[in-house]
């Protein structure tokens, strides 16, 4: 058909000599203008998707410059508001790098990118067929990452909302939901943490350690420092907890059961890690068996006002620090986190009410990249230490 075409366009405009050359030629050119045609098309879509994003090119990283930027945009585009969509995506995308992502004024900020009254829907149909899907879905993706950082919005920020998409708009509904559960989930948890949470590492490791060991009340949490014991490397802080409870079962530990630290384990304060390390020892066996003396089954004849003895009323109980792989005596967590800050550790809780330790054998079990085993002998107080290569236990 195509080619039939080219041959009546040929026989129009000439009547060549030679046919086939004629019809080749057409074919030619034709190909020549498809092939501009497309590249110049290729130009302009790579133009128009290749949008030029502020928020690289600025070194100075803060929430001032944040929301100049956004001045900015809306003041180049006061009229028509074009590529605000992108902006926001944009400017979402770059918020971990200027420290704004739990700010409310710069969501806000961000809402306010968006021309008022344009997007609202005039009916019922356009309203739950989501009217102006791509501004819809960028309000939306921007309440989720408030969420996320747990961020909760203001009444003002409704307003704008209906302003913006109407009182029957997704981001709206979106809103709702947030104001709904967001505080009821805000005060749900029982070990709350400040707000904002401090920068120190030992501020953070102090809260990490408190929210650990507050399961028991007869909890105590001690600061110690490493250089305070002779011979010791490192000068650093040593945040230790440990109870009464703690002290008595140590204190039971038989001298022939090694104890162990281990770790480091990673606990978890809004983004911010903290590695502790804890004092185990061996798992303790408790008889569940228990004996109702108001079992008529199990009667036995008394003689002469004799009562046999019951064997067990009640189970044994064990306590939360009784685990079912160890017995939990002590944690902490230092600001090496080296194992010479280990050592000064259990040197404070031998000094500080459990004088067991100088009577049993400490083994460091310590999770690195080449496995170390450091057995420690508290009595002699020397200390050994046999580097294997062990697997992971």
């Amino acid at each position: 058909m195509i080619l039939k075409r080219l041959l009546q366009q040929a026989a129009i405009l000439c009547k060549p000599t030679n046919q086939y050359s004629s019809v080749q030629y057409i074919l030619q050119r034709n190909i020549r203008i498809s092939s501009r045609n497309f590249k110049d098309s290729q130009k302009k879509s790579d133009r128009a998707l290749s949008i030029r994003d502020p928020f690289e090119e600025v070194k100075d990283k803060s929430k001032g410059t944040y929301l100049q930027l956004i001045n900015i945009f809306m003041e180049q585009e006061r009229v028509y508001r074009r590529g605000h969509v992108e902006f926001i995506y944009a400017a979402l995308k770059h918020m971990q790098e200027f420290g704004v992502q739990g700010d409310l004024d710069v969501y806000r900020a961000l809402i306010d990118v968006l021309p008022k009254g344009k997007f609202v829907p005039q009916n019922i149909i356009q309203a739950e067929f989501m009217h102006y899907p791509k501004q819809q879905q960028c309000i939306l993706e921007l309440l989720s990452q408030m969420e996320e950082n747990h961020v909760l919005p203001d009444f003002d920020m409704e307003d704008q909302l209906v302003a913006i998409f109407g009182r029957r708009g997704f981001p709206l509904r979106k809103y709702w939901r947030m104001m709904y559960w967001m505080p009821k989930w805000r005060y749900a948890s029982p070990f709350p943490l400040p707000d904002p949470l401090p920068n120190d590492a030992y501020e953070l490791a102090k809260l990490a350690i408190e929210r650990i060991s507050n399961i028991d009340t007869t909890n105590q949490v001690t600061i110690y420092h490493s250089a305070d014991i002779k011979d010791s490397v490192d000068d650093t802080w040593i945040i230790s907890a440990q109870s009464v409870v703690q002290k008595r079962l140590l204190s039971e530990n038989s001298v022939k059961d090694p104890v162990f630290v281990e770790g480091p384990f990673t606990v978890f304060l809004r983004g911010h890690f903290i590695n502790y390390f804890i004092l185990r020892g061996k798992a303790r066996l408790y008889d569940d068996g228990c004996e109702d003396p108001d079992n008529v089954k199990t009667i036995k004849a008394s003689f002469f006002n004799y009562k046999p003895p019951i064997k067990n009323i009640l189970k044994a109980i064990p306590s939360v620090h009784e685990q079912e792989d160890g017995v939990i005596y002590a944690l902490c967590a230092t600001g090496t986190s080296s194992k010479d800050s280990l050592l000064s550790w259990i040197r404070h809780l031998e000094l500080d009410g459990n004088p067991t330790l100088t009577e049993l054998s400490v083994v460091f079990m310590l999770k690195s990249m080449t496995k170390e085993v450091t057995s420690v002998n508290m009595q002699q107080g020397e200390s050994e230490i046999e580097k294997k290569s062990i697997e992971d236990t």
